[in-house]
């Protein structure tokens, strides 16, 4: 997969994706990953890429041509005009992250983790001229209800999201199965009923214990340690719908 990441801080993103797991996926040639300064699809000397928003109001926003320029560039075709619209190409999809997109979830990650190409437009500043949203981005995202500098941020965090689905990334492709909003589950293989499987999807991953199994008083319970594999996965189904009930009741409110 490609990630394209286009923003006009291009230096921002030497140290997030130099470690972990998004590193092993570019040295295994998993993921490429470029970064493209906004300011060189500019046309003026002194490479402007903001402007006051008509009507008035404080700050300043992304302005229109630079973005369209930077994504027709990247992608090698038109991204259209009001008279006729254009799509990116089949398995490509556009994303500006901006604090009024849609919330990014683990099922927009894995929806992502299908695709060949992802284009991330970092916004800044007030915002972003909205006919970039409307007929450019094929995506507005949000990584939460709260406001940032940047779209810098939450574009490496969605990218790290993705990568850690796209196969062979993680090595063991069964880490991922139990975690915290994945989509199946050793409690949900047992439980055999497809409404269970679907309700606990949306659950946080069960607590997790390792050596010593006994830390300053506080003990390893005791099912973990007794080798009886049915009772460890009812009993990691039951914590993880407890945490879920104390930590995130939105994802499970029809138990409630």
């Amino acid at each position: 997969m490609r990630f394209d990441l286009i923003t006009i801080f291009p230096e921002f993103f030497a140290g997030p994706l130099d470690h972990g797991i998004v590193r092993r996926a570019r040295e295994a040639g998993i993921v490429q990953i470029h970064v493209q300064d906004l300011r060189e699809f500019t046309k003026d000397r002194h490479k402007t890429v903001d402007d006051r928003p008509f009507g008035g109001g404080e700050g300043m926003v992304l302005k229109p041509e630079p973005l369209f320029d930077a994504v027709e560039k990247l992608l090698g075709q038109s991204m259209g005009t009001a008279a006729e619209k254009a799509l990116p190409p089949a398995g490509s999809a556009v994303v500006l992250l901006s604090a009024a997109g849609k919330v990014f979830t683990q099922e927009t990650a894995r929806r992502f983790a299908k695709l060949e190409r992802i284009v991330f437009l970092c916004g800044r500043y007030e915002g972003v001229d909205e006919r970039v949203a409307e007929h450019l981005a094929t995506d507005e995202i949000s990584i939460g209800d709260y406001v940032l500098s940047g779209g810098e941020l939450p574009a490496a965090l969605i990218l790290d999201a993705v990568t850690r689905l796209l196969p062979g990334a993680l090595g063991n492709e069964a880490s991922t199965e139990n975690e915290s909003f994945s989509e199946s589950g050793e409690w949900q293989v047992a439980s055999g009923e497809q409404e269970n499987r679907n309700r606990l999807a949306s659950m946080l991953d069960y607590p997790h214990y390792t050596r010593p199994a006994d830390f300053r008083g506080w003990t390893v319970p005791e099912v973990l340690i007794g080798g009886h594999h049915a009772e460890v996965a009812k009993w990691r189904k039951q914590q993880a719908e407890q945490k879920t009930r104390r930590n995130r009741p939105d994802l499970m409110p029809e138990i409630l």
